[in-house]
């Protein structure tokens, strides 16, 4: 039996379980010290990838919207070693929209690694680097929409689902 709390973004109740802890480090540090409205935070989105056996779906930790709801950051919130989870992260923010998210994020609620998904490459280490409200919309109105071409997309959903299918410890939400 795993404990129930009350997610900080949601207000839903959750199991505590996984990198939940990490999750809500991370909901609050984004809201109290970065100034995103909850509502600029979705929890749990859908993500769906096509692959020739099927389509894969699962769920991103954590999508950040810009001041004018555009989604431009996703957050994998990790138990164990961020560097684990980097590669999953960055392909989700290639594949979650029709264009790519210009900031994909692994944390552990302590600290963060910050990557360019276009590139690939870090942006910077610590909670420092994950950009606040402002930046991020200044970022997203200043940048095109680069979408991936179909080959790309097939080997990043195929990256995706390596990584995501070795989620451990991760419960569904009391209701889902």
């Amino acid at each position: 039996m795993t404990d129930i709390i009350t997610d900080f973004v949601t207000g839903k109740q959750i199991h505590l379980v996984g990198a939940e802890e990490n999750r809500q480090r991370v909901e609050r540090f984004l809201v109290e010290e970065k100034g995103f409205q909850k509502s600029d935070i979705e929890v749990g989105l859908p993500i769906r990838v096509s692959l020739p056996d099927g389509i894969y779906e699962s769920r991103v930790d954590l999508v950040v919207k810009d001041a004018l709801g555009a989604m431009a950051m996703v957050i994998k919130c990790a138990a164990g070693s961020l560097g684990s989870r980097e590669r999953e992260t960055i392909a989700a923010a290639r594949l979650l929209t029709a264009y790519q998210l210009p900031y994909a994020v692994v944390s552990d609620g302590k600290t963060a690694v910050v990557f360019d998904p276009l590139s690939g490459k870090s942006l910077g280490t610590g909670l420092e680097w994950i950009p606040d409200q402002q930046t991020l919309t200044r970022h997203m109105a200043s940048i095109p929409r680069v979408c991936l071409d179909k080959g790309r997309s097939y080997r990043e959903g195929l990256i995706f689902k390596s990584y995501d299918a070795m989620n451990m410890n991760v419960l569904q939400r009391p209701g889902d």
